[in-house]
């Protein structure tokens, strides 16, 4: 049986089970696409067919995109990994540690032993989070009237620290400061400089912070499992449209064949049509473990109708490069050590195998995140492109 039969029957299935209203997925190798399809429905009882081409928040995939961007301009020796960033974005040397809360309820905070740096920035090791998953956070958010970070208000990036700076891995808002810096450096808007940088020279025509007529004309909605399991569309949740910031942690639309053509050029080194993006040296930097001797943890939930309890192979030491996450050990899936992979909020998902020479995307639109049939579904499809190629 063919990997386009094996993995359309797996979709299909899934859709017709409900356990997810919409899917679409992609494989591909160094040269091109291997699988792709669709299964379901952009907006449940919609009537609208999900389809490769199909937008989607990518929300967290948005990271690795950011980071290509800030790596460009450490190649051109206008960033630098291990120098202050407050020299490029002086706010970040305004940032303070989180201690705890006085009997009050007001914030305790401390200057950081150290400065923070791009390098934090890049790997989740400089002390932001988020408040989905951190409990504290979210009591200084309510303390200080700070809003949330998917407002993309600039105050929402005022949230303290929780440790010094390359203490451990806490997931956060590190990727919208390394926005701001590349900002800075280029003197654009992060969605411009992407689409001039990064998006053009991969022929990503289909992602952008700001939703086009054409791409709104293929946008899939978010929907939320319900205690019934049952979906419903969340028909007025999207992303500023005319932001502060453009949130370079998760701010992003696109589609699942775009963001092959990202995968694509991370597994040619580089390369993408005749050009290179990054230097070869950079996505072997990008590629291996830039934290040390921190580890990825669990993500333990703060909100649960936004996110469960979250761990990609738990039990397996996980460490961090620039944006990615990278297992130490041959995932169950298949999937080879040293392998690249992160995800979005919604429930997108993406790997990179530079072992193998092959990546995949895979996106629904579903809330909460590492939900508990979207997740396994695309832990299936991976293994059955393993499977098929064995």
């Amino acid at each position: 049986m063919s990997l386009q039969t094996k993995a359309d029957a797996l979709l299909q299935s899934a859709v017709a089970e409900g356990d997810v209203p919409g899917v679409a997925a992609l494989a591909t190798d160094k040269s091109g696409t291997i699988y792709e399809g669709g299964f379901g429905e952009r907006v449940q009882d919609g009537g609208a067919a999900m389809s490769p081409d199909t937008v989607v928040w990518i929300a967290s995939m948005t990271k690795a995109l950011t980071a290509t961007a800030a790596m460009q301009q450490v190649e051109q020796g206008r960033l630098h990994l291990d120098r202050p960033a407050r020299e490029v974005v002086p706010a970040l040397g305004e940032v303070q540690v989180l201690e705890g809360f006085d009997p009050a309820g007001k914030p305790l905070t401390r200057p950081p032993a150290r400065p923070i740096t791009l390098r934090q920035l890049l790997t989740h090791t400089a002390g932001f989070a988020y408040e989905f998953w951190q409990q504290p956070i979210i009591r200084y958010q309510e303390a200080t009237g700070t809003p949330g970070i998917v407002t993309c208000e600039n105050r929402a990036l005022t949230t303290p620290l929780l440790f010094d700076p390359g203490a451990r891995w806490e997931y956060g808002i590190n990727l919208d400061w390394a926005g701001k810096m590349v900002e800075a450096v280029s003197g654009q808007k992060l969605g411009a400089y992407l689409k001039a940088n990064v998006f053009e020279p991969l022929g990503m025509r289909d992602t952008a912070f700001k939703i086009t007529d054409d791409m709104r004309q293929r946008l899939a909605k978010i929907h939320q499992r319900g205690d019934d399991d049952r979906f419903e569309p969340q028909l007025e949740l999207e992303i500023p449209q005319a932001p502060e910031f453009e949130m370079g942690g998760g701010g992003l639309y696109g589609t699942i064949q775009d963001y092959a053509k990202f995968v694509r050029m991370i597994l040619n080194q580089g390369r993408a049509d005749g050009q290179q993006v990054l230097k070869s040296e950079t996505v072997q930097m990008m590629s291996v473990n830039q934290m040390g001797d921190c580890r990825v943890c669990m993500l333990k939930t703060a909100m649960p109708p936004l996110s469960n309890d979250a761990e990609f192979f738990p039990g397996m030491p996980k460490t961090w490069g620039f944006s990615f996450m990278i297992n130490t050990e041959r995932a169950p899936t298949g999937r080879n050590p040293g392998s690249l992979a992160w995800a979005g909020l919604a429930n997108t998902f993406f790997w990179i195998d530079p072992v193998a020479g092959i990546g995949g995307v895979y996106a629904t639109q579903v809330l909460p995140f590492a939900d508990k049939k979207a997740l396994p579904l695309f832990f299936t499809f991976e293994k059955t492109v393993y499977d098929q190629l064995s």
